[in-house]
């Protein structure tokens, strides 16, 4: 894997959600740090200059950061006790010697802890051998020896994790040659197929073993922490680094966390959190003004720009048309330049809203092509945006006739969404399995929970004991469950749930739903408001939309996480909206106070929304216009 895309998956990390502006403990990830790099434009993105470094340090010191060891983040991690306000940890990946000829003596100088995570397969190279990292290879000079990583240790400032053996690598994770993190891709062979879950959890068990066994043979101690390359990792790999005594671990996720609090219910239940804890990535050289106005800003006031896509578009029977349509969807994406993508997960070829098929192996439904993977990957590393596998929840008909006539729900109109009925644990199960395999599959970073949960008062009247409030939650509760599946081999997942526009401009039609807003916003990261006008018939659909904006503003955090999704297409006619009414929509809730936005579908084949129009509304940058 270079280093351009490992630096994309790093920067995707970084671009992550609202965080509170002061966080509990800030984790600061350095990689090279050289007295030769370049102000700016360093061919080295991740290396930062020596005298940036020591810019760095001095400015945390002049600013109330309390620098922490390692020590205390376990103390705090298991109630023993709490960590100071503002408090900093620096670490330092890949076990590149300039973290001993050029950091170390700066940390001794302002008495900052460090954790120093190497990679143990590049720390005993053979004459020759080189690692590709950055503008060229890297030899056995320019990493740690042991004697050096000792030494650091031995001072008492410097503690030493693994960074693994060697899953600092791609490996082939899919059909179409993809490469994908080592630690949690499921190698594909052409012969054999995909990587089984025991024989994947026997490579990333002796890879982990390995790393532990030699820092704990040159340095005298077994690694306690776990650094994730490329910040990929999942819980049953947390689970196997904790077998091995490595109780924290690291990724890119984010920019700060409670390192003291959000854990009472792991130390009550007397266990230890397995997520890893975020980090803020150092890159491109940050001076001094960079680097406090990034600690500074505030992530909480990001705009999301969402655009959703039919995988139904990309797929063709015809390889070299399917791979034609990916590249135009990916330049397409590239041009818009949205934050995000919520990318269909299932093949819905009947319109019905119902999953007859899904685009990804799994246990329950045909697979209409193994696309998935493939086409969130591109999106992620060439389009740079962050990819939202969007799935049915119970909208499902699966392969097994007999089991599906017994889990329908008996709906009267048959205009309706084929459903599984949420009250029937076997359904839940079903689906549960459906996410896990997903994520156990793709790379994704959350999740869109389409429109097809919902129940109409005269559906499944038991549920709930019948009580609209009761119902709401009870779909609520069926989604986190979807959740809670795939988090195992996807953490930190972020959640969006479509919400129809009725029961927010009408509560009393939760009745005919099982949907609240309140709810919803509670619930998920953020709530997909299906802002629809033409969709509801709305006589005035300027008027509609005032309506809606107002009711979202009235409930507590509606507009800090609400999106309002915008059509695109007139269903009623099968009629493209003229491009004006988007932009007119857009510069209208902007106005208002909406923060988050995003349109349904775009139909990147036959431009349309055109180019233009849609860059003006859902970019993500601040100047979303061509320049001449």
């Amino acid at each position: 894997m270079s280093r351009a895309l490992v630096l994309m998956l790093a920067l995707l990390a970084w671009a992550c959600w609202p965080h509170a502006a002061r966080a509990d403990l800030l984790v600061l990830s350095y990689h090279d740090i050289r007295d030769d790099v370049a102000p700016k434009g360093d061919p080295d993105a991740y290396a930062v200059s020596t005298a940036n470094f020591a810019r760095h340090l001095d400015w945390l010191h002049g600013n109330g950061y309390r620098p922490v060891s390692v020590q205390a983040v376990l103390d705090a991690r298991a109630g023993r006790g709490a960590l100071p306000e503002r408090a900093v940890l620096l670490t330092f990946d890949d076990g590149l010697r300039s973290a001993y000829t050029h950091a170390f003596p700066l940390l001794r100088a302002y008495g900052f802890p460090a954790l120093v995570a190497p990679v143990t397969g590049w720390m005993d190279l053979a004459e020759g051998e080189a690692v590709p990292y950055g503008p060229r290879d890297f030899t056995r000079e320019d990493f740690l020896t042991w004697t050096q990583l000792r030494e650091m240790q031995d001072s008492g400032l410097v503690e030493i994790g693994s960074h693994s053996h060697d899953l600092h690598r791609g490996v082939t994770g899919n059909p179409f040659g993809n490469q994908m993190p080592a630690a949690v891709t499921r190698l594909w062979n052409a012969d054999t197929g995909y990587e089984s879950d025991a024989d994947w959890h026997a490579r990333i068990h002796a890879d982990l073993a390995t790393s532990s066994a030699l820092i704990e043979r040159h340095t005298g101690r077994a690694p306690r922490v776990m650094v994730w390359p490329y910040a990929a990792y999942n819980r049953a790999a947390t689970d196997i680094a904790h077998a091995l005594g490595m109780t924290l671990s690291f990724d890119l996720e984010g920019r700060s966390q409670q390192g003291d609090l959000g854990q009472q219910g792991e130390r009550e239940a007397g266990q230890d959190s397995l997520d890893s804890l975020a980090r803020l990535l150092m890159h491109r050289n940050p001076d001094v003004r960079d680097f406090a106005g990034e600690l500074r800003r505030d992530l909480s006031r990001d705009g999301l720009r969402a655009i959703q896509v039919d995988l139904d578009y990309v797929h063709d029977e015809d390889p070299v048309q399917m791979a034609r349509n990916l590249d135009a969807l990916v330049q397409r994406i590239h041009e818009i330049r949205p934050s995000h993508v919520f990318l269909q997960a299932f093949a819905d070829p009947d319109g019905d809203g119902a999953a007859d098929a899904l685009y990804f192996p799994n246990r329950h439904l045909p697979v209409r092509a193994d696309l998935f993977s493939r086409v969130a990957w591109q999106l992620r590393t060439r389009a740079g945006v962050r990819v939202f596998a969007w799935l049915p929840v119970l909208g499902y008909e699966l392969a097994d006739p007999a089991l599906q006539r017994e889990l329908r729900i008996a709906a009267h109109d048959p205009a309706e969404i084929p459903r599984l009925d949420p009250a029937d644990p076997r359904a839940l199960a079903i689906v549960e399995d459906i996410y896990a395999d997903l994520a156990r599959h793709a790379h994704f970073d959350g999740l869109l929970f389409h429109d097809d949960a919902y129940l109409r008062d005269d559906e499944v009247p038991h549920y709930g004991d019948g009580v609209p409030a009761r119902r709401t939650a009870g779909l609520v509760d069926f989604t986190l469950a979807l959740k809670a599946s795939a988090e195992r081999w996807r953490p930190k997942l972020v959640t969006v749930r479509n919400l129809f526009a009725r029961p927010v401009l009408e509560p009393e039609s939760e009745a005919w739903f099982a949907q609240r807003l309140d709810a919803f916003l509670e619930a998920y990261d953020f709530t997909a408001l299906m802002a629809m006008p033409q969709l509801e018939n709305a006589e005035d659909p300027e008027r509609w939309m005032q309506a809606l904006v107002a009711a979202v503003a009235t409930t507590p955090g509606g507009l800090e996480r609400a999106l309002f999704e915008l059509q695109t297409i007139d269903w009623r006619s099968q009629r493209p909206i003229a491009p004006d009414v988007l932009r007119s929509q857009v510069r209208a809730l902007l106005a208002a106070g909406v923060r988050h936005l995003g349109y349904y579908p775009d139909d990147f084949i036959s431009d349309h929304p055109p180019l233009p129009a849609a860059r003006e509304a859902m970019s993500a940058r601040e100047f979303p216009y061509v320049e001449h």
